[in-house]
């Protein structure tokens, strides 16, 4: 088996943290340093990316996890196709909306519509 990867704090350059506990170290030394977060930000690529805010633009240009976000804002959206004028006006309106009810709905309803005999002491 082998030793994970260590990632340098950004709050303190003496920490060094595996890899699969960076996100939560990141969370717990920015809320242990404030004076020190206030100058620092996260690069919108990665959160874990947490460089001085006066590198931000730096990093964010040269970024490595730039390419794979941009290539998903660039993939198509969904279309959807609305109906032509040409095509009947019923076409809308064959839709109807259908109240849903879930089971114990359906046997608690039927409990309050039955008539229940009440059983009183003595009878």
């Amino acid at each position: 088996m082998e030793p994970e990867a260590l990632e340098i704090c950004p709050y303190n350059p003496h920490h060094r943290v595996p890899l699969s506990r960076f996100q939560y170290h990141l969370a717990s030394c920015r809320r242990k340093n404030p004076k020190r977060a206030k100058k620092m930000a996260s690069c919108k690529y990665n959160a874990c990316h947490v460089v001085p805010i006066k590198e931000l633009e730096q990093h964010e240009a040269t970024c490595v996890n730039r390419s794979s976000v941009e290539e998903e804002d660039n993939l198509s959206p969904l279309k959807v196709g609305l109906p032509s004028s040409e095509q009947k006006d019923d076409a809308l309106q064959t839709f109807v909306p259908q109240r849903l009810v879930c089971e114990s709905d359906k046997r608690e309803s039927e409990r309050k519509t039955s008539p229940q005999k009440i059983l009183r002491p003595g009878e």
